[in-house]
């Protein structure tokens, strides 16, 4: 094997295939990347069995296919090598079956690797009909929606996103069992129905991907599922087990609508959360009284903090009800709206978030005690 390509080219095309490669990776194998060097391009591959990120540089993209062929180049160093030499074109070329030689003008690397015959067969498969969804559409589901999912492995479920496909319409919903986030996508096409959950780390580096106003194609199966973007296949096994029925978790009447302004409450709720950051449930105080919302906040060692919020109210009656700050802040940082709907059923009961102007979006926060 043998090419030249440019620095900046590999380079992205590395730093988004290694995302696959986990630290943890007990096989020694899996701690490479595989270059594939064919008549028509470069194949780089990195996989921890869990995910798998392949890209292709066509040939167009490099300067000189001199001799095909294939490597496994460990993972640890080749990165760092990559991005710290010069801005110029790179010279790759395999010597002696099993080391590689890296090299620019002036540098030169002379590093071992390992079999392609040790590598696993990893099969990115595709289905006939694969969903489409525009990339800042599916980018944008995953930043309104990740940030609620549970980082305990003793409910592996609850640490991945719910996608669940009926018709034309896309349900995508996280949950840590404290907070709920839901967004709903009306697809341009009609789908067979599907039910899955996707380990949220995946989706993560997925999200990191996903950088142009694309089209992605999303191919599903039992047991994995593999976003098509761009250049790159994005293979990530599935969680196995029945999500949660989520949709009762969201009533349908609720006694108390209150509409604000979402910067005004952010940023109040934000200046109370100073006071009890340093404690591990990060409780403030929601008082209404009339059209104004009290926010309150107070720590025995440092002192209390109180803030008023001009409201609108459907009704007379007042709540006084406790949350988490932070859980109520990452909440409100995925509305892109200024007029915020607050709906509450007492001070036991869910807080429920909406959009004034966007259904699609429901967040969901369940209220603290405090005796």
């Amino acid at each position: 094997m043998k090419l030249l390509i440019e620095k900046n080219v590999l380079l992205e095309s590395l730093t988004n295939v290694m995302r696959a490669i986990s630290p943890r990776n007990i096989i020694p194998i899996l701690n490479g990347v595989m270059f594939n060097l064919t008549d028509d391009g470069l194949y780089l591959t990195a996989s921890d069995s869990d995910l798998t990120i392949r890209n292709f540089i066509p040939k167009s993209k490099i300067k000189n296919i001199s001799e095909t062929g294939k490597i496994i180049i460990q993972s640890k160093y080749l990165l760092e090598i990559i991005r710290k030499l010069p801005n110029t074109d790179i010279n790759i070329e395999v010597i002696d079956g099993l080391k590689i030689i890296i090299s620019t003008e002036n540098t030169v690397y002379n590093l071992n690797c390992l079999d392609t015959e040790d590598y696993p067969n990893i099969s990115l498969d595709e289905v006939e009909k694969p969903i489409v969804i525009n990339s800042k559409d599916l980018k944008q589901v995953i930043n309104q929606t990740l940030f609620a999912v549970s980082t305990q492995e003793s409910r592996p479920l609850l640490t991945g996103i719910n996608f669940k496909l009926n018709g034309n319409i896309l349900e995508c919903v996280a949950t840590d069992s404290y907070r709920l986030a839901k967004k709903t996508l009306t697809l341009n096409e009609t789908y067979e129905s599907y039910n899955v959950v996707i380990p949220g780390k995946n989706i993560n580096e997925l999200d990191k991907l996903l950088t142009d106003d694309s089209t992605v194609e999303i191919h599903l199966f039992d047991n994995k599922v593999l976003f098509k973007y761009e250049e790159y296949l994005f293979q990530s096994s599935l969680l196995s087990g029945t999500y949660p029925n989520t949709n009762n978790f969201i009533p349908d009447d609720f006694e108390i609508i209150i509409t604000t302004s979402l910067n005004d409450y952010y940023a109040a709720i934000d200046r109370a959360a100073l006071l009890t950051q340093n404690k591990d449930k990060n409780i403030i105080k929601m008082d209404t009284d009339k059209n104004d919302l009290t926010i309150t906040s107070s720590s025995s060692e440092i002192g209390k903090s109180e803030e008023t919020v001009t409201i609108n109210k459907n009704t007379d009656k007042n709540i006084s009800i406790s949350f988490s700050a932070k859980y109520m802040l990452d909440a409100l940082k995925t509305f892109e709206e200024d007029e915020l709907i607050i709906l509450l059923n007492g001070d036991s009961k869910p807080i429920i978030l909406k959009s004034a102007t966007d259904e699609s979006l429901i967040q969901l926060i369940l209220p603290i005690k405090t005796y």
